[in-house]
């Protein structure tokens, strides 16, 4: 069959539809991030400047400052610049850091020769007290009250009571016993040079009662027993501290014992 020339031909448009919200990179997502971060640090800054003390705001420098010796004096070496190493003995004590000659700092091998020193010197006063280079400051029967030991504190002589023997009665008046003691340490001081403390400790009171007396018991019988070093010579100078510790510190597990009462003094290092 023939085609008819006439007839319009069809055509057919095709349209592409673009859907909105099609992709526009993420850039500036990351540019308003890093802005609010901004933000955030200078609001930050901002509070912590009006909540600080100065004080406080130069410790927060300090914190951020580096550790680094950067010299601020001078830089260079000897020679051609004619400036100091920051390295140099005379710019670190300056600067804040390092020791030199101007201003040495102690050895390891000098502090554990004069720690040598301090306890030989120790041994030697617990010798004396407790007679064993073969005659004591004590009477054999007072040597039961004593204990000696060295610490890192210093040399330790703890006094205590005994069951039927105190050191201290109506509460903090001393006996011949602690006047027998006092002397003997007063006589053993004069071997050091160094400071002392006095540390008052007593047993548990039995009864369950509003006010604690352990307290004021424990600081007069430490005065008490440091007025009596006082009346035989010893130099009150010499006293750094007085020390009350009420029934807080027990040796023994019964905290009512009569072990739990005791003095004790210190001879403290150097």
């Amino acid at each position: 069959m023939a085609t008819d020339s006439n007839v319009a031909p069809v055509i057919v448009k095709r349209k592409k539809v673009i859907q909105a919200g099609g992709h526009h990179g993420g850039a500036w997502k990351v540019a308003y991030a890093d802005f609010v971060t901004a933000m955030m640090a200078f609001f930050m800054l901002m509070w912590l400047l009006n909540a600080t003390t100065e004080k406080q705001r130069k410790g927060i420098a300090d914190y951020f400052s580096p550790t680094a010796p950067i010299s601020r004096l001078s830089s260079g070496s000897d020679g051609m610049f004619m400036g100091d190493s920051i390295f140099a003995a005379d710019v670190l004590p300056r600067m804040g850091v390092g020791a030199s000659s101007l201003q040495e700092t102690t050895s390891d091998a000098s502090q554990d020769a004069d720690k040598t020193a301090q306890d030989t010197a120790f041994k030697e006063v617990e010798e004396s007290l407790l007679g064993l280079t073969g005659e004591s400051m004590l009477e054999d029967e007072w040597l039961r009250h004593v204990v000696t030991r060295v610490t890192d504190e210093g040399l330790v002589l703890e006094f205590f009571d005994t069951e039927g023997d105190p050191l201290f009665v109506d509460g903090a008046q001393p006996t011949k016993l602690l006047h027998e003691i006092a002397y003997a340490v007063r006589e053993a001081s004069r071997m050091l040079t160094n400071d002392l403390a006095i540390e008052g400790h007593v047993a548990k009171v039995p009864v369950v009662r509003i006010d604690d007396p352990t307290w004021d018991l424990s600081a007069e019988r430490a005065f008490a027993f440091s007025r009596v070093l006082s009346e035989y010579g010893f130099e009150q100078d010499r006293l750094r501290r007085l020390t009350a510790y009420g029934d807080r510190e027990p040796v023994v597990e019964n905290l009512m014992s009569a072990r739990n009462s005791r003095i004790e003094l210190i001879f403290l290092r150097f």
